[in-house]
């Protein structure tokens, strides 16, 4: 059975459709409301999508999203260089800024150990995290910020191990209450995520 939509516009609801929470009827909505919204608004759109990837790199040192080689984070000398707080994605690192109770630096993953979607230790950024701790002398505390599901907590373990093996004098921490087993970082609340890490406990 053919669709009575035109063709552009089911184009439009298919790309919406492909991103990530978005089903059929909110992709349908999304793409109504383009239809609907004056010209200059699809035009505002469709030119910042197309200068996305051209303006936005990664950081050389944390791997977190920047419009420069080294990201903001990383350029300021304020940040307590004694912590380092390891997360999967670099939504996790703007949900922690929001809470306002963390000051050190950050290690983007990019993702977790996911043996049954093929990801292991060497589609992240471990290595990168090892060389790190080994060449950095100022990190002291080592705080492992995976989302607390089956993938982060095996991850967190994978990495603790590592991080012994590397440098017996780091600490090694988890966040701690406040984050529900099964929950992702990015959507926790500011409240809940202060007191994660305000309580967080050394990793066994």
């Amino acid at each position: 059975m053919h669709s009575i939509l035109p063709r552009s516009l089911q184009n439009l609801i298919a790309e919406f459709e492909k991103l990530p929470g978005i089903g059929p009827k909110s992709a349908a909505r999304m793409a109504y409301y383009m239809l609907r919204a004056p010209e200059s608004e699809s035009k505002k759109l469709s030119m910042v999508l197309g200068r996305l990837k051209s303006e936005v790199t990664t950081c050389k040192e944390c791997f977190n999203v920047s419009e420069s080689d080294i990201c903001i984070v990383c350029r300021d000398e304020s940040r307590d260089s004694k912590l380092l707080c390891v997360v999967e994605e670099p939504l996790d690192v703007v949900a922690i800024e929001k809470s306002g109770a963390y000051k050190g630096r950050y290690h983007v993953l990019g993702g977790v150990i996911s043996p049954i979607n093929g990801i292991g230790p060497e589609e992240l950024r471990m290595k990168e995290l090892i060389k790190r701790i080994k060449s950095d002398s100022q990190i002291k505390e080592l705080i492992i910020g995976t989302n607390p599901n089956l993938e982060g907590e095996a991850t967190a373990m994978y990495l603790a191990r590592k991080v012994r093996t590397t440098r017996k004098d780091v600490g090694i921490s988890r966040l701690a209450r406040g984050l529900p087993t099964g929950a992702d970082l990015e959507y926790a609340d500011n409240l809940t995520l202060k007191r994660s890490l305000e309580g967080r406990t050394e990793f066994s």
